[in-house]
């Protein structure tokens, strides 16, 4: 669809949207902007996952003496 066309018929590209469609808007034959459906992302909690996973103390290798050194 082409500017002049989505600005014309924005409330249904608004409806197709919502019912799951993409919607491609053009200008001059080529394609600029694709209207998608928002998503409102899941709050994210600290310590969701906590105790799910193990890291032993081998998990990383030693570092080398003088890399070591350089943190004392």
């Amino acid at each position: 669809m082409n500017v002049y066309e989505a600005k014309a018929k924005l409330s249904q590209l608004l409806q197709w949207v919502q019912e799951g469609e993409d919607v491609i808007i053009s200008k001059a034959g080529r394609p600029v902007a694709r209207l998608i459906p928002f998503h409102q992302p899941s709050p994210r909690v600290a310590g969701r996952l906590q105790g799910q996973g193990v890291v032993s103390g081998e998990f990383f290798d030693p570092l080398p003496d003088d890399l070591q050194a350089f943190f004392c």
